[in-house]
């Protein structure tokens, strides 16, 4: 089983992968637009994801899910991903990084 330490590398290795995944409509990665809220994993290695869309309705929005869930299922050590969509609190540009 991975240690707390196991479990922070785990969470930081979905997140670099997760900036892959790039929005078509903005061109930006996921990450860096500020649409992921959330990566938490468990000892097992189950992720929970919690993440937004630019609009409610967006048309890219099961594009986008399905993408985060597929790249970060592909980490090593990942054994399940559940990926959540939320709109609480509704994204703004104010919350891209770069």
């Amino acid at each position: 089983m991975p240690d707390a330490s196991g479990h922070a590398n785990l969470t930081e290795r979905v997140r670099q992968q997760l900036s892959m995944v790039i929005d078509p409509e903005m061109g930006r990665s996921v990450v860096d637009m500020g649409l992921i809220y959330l990566i938490e994993a468990d000892q097992a290695g189950d992720m929970h994801i919690m993440m937004t869309t630019t609009t409610r309705g967006c048309p890219a929005s099961t594009f986008l899910t399905q993408a985060v869930q597929a790249c970060a299922a592909s980490v090593s050590g990942v054994r399940s991903v559940e990926v959540a969509l939320t709109y609480t609190p509704p994204w703004n540009p104010s919350m891209m990084t770069s």
